[in-house]
């Protein structure tokens, strides 16, 4: 890569950071309205009521959708399953409600990247986005270390990893690996995010928000600084 195009790329990584980090202060502040509102939370709760009965008439259809759901979430930027996590956590409670969403990412991944695999870079580049196939694709490679991959997966948005390591035919027990443990946090922080919604415990699910705030800012900086070593 020529200098000059590693130099602002480069200069761009913090900017990434700070947008993303941006992006996410907005959404706790949107969850700290819902439940400060008595107004709004009523909304929720309405929706949620209206949903679940006819979940609970249809279980095995209801599982389904809410994992083919999840699964589209990790590998569509546009949707994310956290919209509809309070409707599961009142349907089926926390824990079968983790395993459900962890469930559908892990099938979501896995489409990823074998789309990424067999379908090649002109699908990929057609789903998600083309800076970021651009900035990672060329860093990402089979003889990436573990460590790296697995921050790789935790700091990116989850449709990201699956197209590039696809693409760069990452060994695929190893990407099944680092999936499923870079998803379980996620898909913990996600739940219980629902649920304190639901219970309208503003504080804990303002401390579940900033927790992921910070990780997140933190698992992206660590990836940056990571991939600037690798390739200086």
């Amino acid at each position: 890569m020529p200098a000059s195009a590693r130099d602002t790329d480069g200069a761009d990584e913090p900017m990434s950071t700070w947008r993303r980090a941006l992006i996410l202060l907005i959404v706790i502040a949107v969850l700290a309205v819902l439940t400060s509102s008595d107004a709004l939370y009523g909304i929720v709760l309405r929706a949620v009521d209206t949903v679940e009965p006819i979940i609970a008439a249809h279980p095995r259809w209801g599982v389904s959708l809410f994992i083919l759901l999840s699964a589209l979430s990790a590998m569509l930027a546009f949707f994310s399953t956290a919209i509809i996590a309070p409707i599961a956590v009142q349907t089926w409670g926390e824990p079968l409600s983790i395993t459900f969403l962890w469930i559908g990412w892990m099938i979501g991944g896995m489409c990823a990247y074998t789309i990424g695999r067999t379908l090649g870079r002109s699908v990929v580049r057609s789903l998600i986005s083309g800076a970021a196939l651009d900035r990672f694709e060329s860093r990402i490679t089979t003889r990436t270390p573990f460590t790296l991959v697995l921050l790789f997966q935790l700091a990116l948005p989850s449709e990201v990893p699956g197209y590039v390591l696809g693409l760069a035919r990452y060994r695929l027990a190893k990407y099944l690996l680092i999936l499923s443990i870079a998803e379980l946090p996620f898909a913990i922080g996600t739940v219980y995010l629902g649920a304190s919604l639901l219970q309208r415990r503003t504080q804990l699910m303002l401390a579940i928000a900033v927790v992921g705030v910070l990780f997140g800012a933190w698992a992206l900086n660590t990836l940056q600084k990571r991939l600037s070593r690798e390739r200086g």
